[in-house]
């Protein structure tokens, strides 16, 4: 069976946020603004997702 996959784009810049909200998205391989990754669709995605959530666009 396919694990299910979410697209996440960052749309907004890092610059002057939290350390723990730059490395939510970098745990979650975004850099750049307008880069966008597909993750796996597990709760601790979810959790950093939900975390930086002001910052990205999430589809899927």
């Amino acid at each position: 069976m396919a694990q299910k996959t979410v697209k996440v784009t960052l749309i907004k810049s890092l610059i002057g946020r939290l350390e723990n909200h730059k490395a939510s998205a970098r745990g979650l391989g975004l850099r750049k603004i307008g880069q966008t990754v597909e993750v796996i669709d597990t709760p601790e995605n979810r959790g950093m997702i939900n975390r930086i959530n002001y910052l990205v666009k999430c589809e899927g």
